[in-house]
């Protein structure tokens, strides 16, 4: 579908959304399409990830990033897939707790093969147990 025009373009993003961002306009006309087609496919079709998901994936993403463009995005599309507040608590929090462990084993510069090992022991230990 690439090579429509930009009012094409921004007639089917107003049909889809009901009206056209204002960060759209600062894309180059020769991208428009492109770059629609890319944001309708991740942000708003049915990927391999449900779109709830990809958008709590989203919030604790930004909530690293610190994009309160991103995080309100995100935040608020994972509402209209069907996220809890409780949900969107909990993407937030795994990714606080995801990046104090980086910072950690980062900080004490944790053995890489040593950790690779380690984890490779623990997965299969749980394998054997489920």
């Amino acid at each position: 579908m690439a090579g429509r025009s930009r009012s094409e373009v921004e007639a089917e993003i107003k049909e889809t959304l009901g009206l056209v961002p204002h960060f759209f306009s600062r894309i180059p006309d020769d991208l428009m399409d492109y770059e629609w087609e890319i944001f309708k496919k991740l942000e708003l079709g049915e990927t391999l990830i449900p779109n709830k998901y990809k958008e709590l994936i989203g919030i604790a993403l930004h909530s690293e990033t610190k994009c309160r463009y991103c995080t309100l995005f995100h935040t608020e599309a994972a509402k209209l897939f069907g996220a809890t507040d409780e949900e969107i608590q909990e993407a937030v929090h795994y990714a606080k707790n995801s990046l104090g462990w980086s910072a950690y084993l980062n900080g004490i510069r944790e053995d890489y093969d040593d950790f690779e090992r380690e984890l490779g022991e623990v997965k299969n230990y749980l394998a054997s147990k489920g």
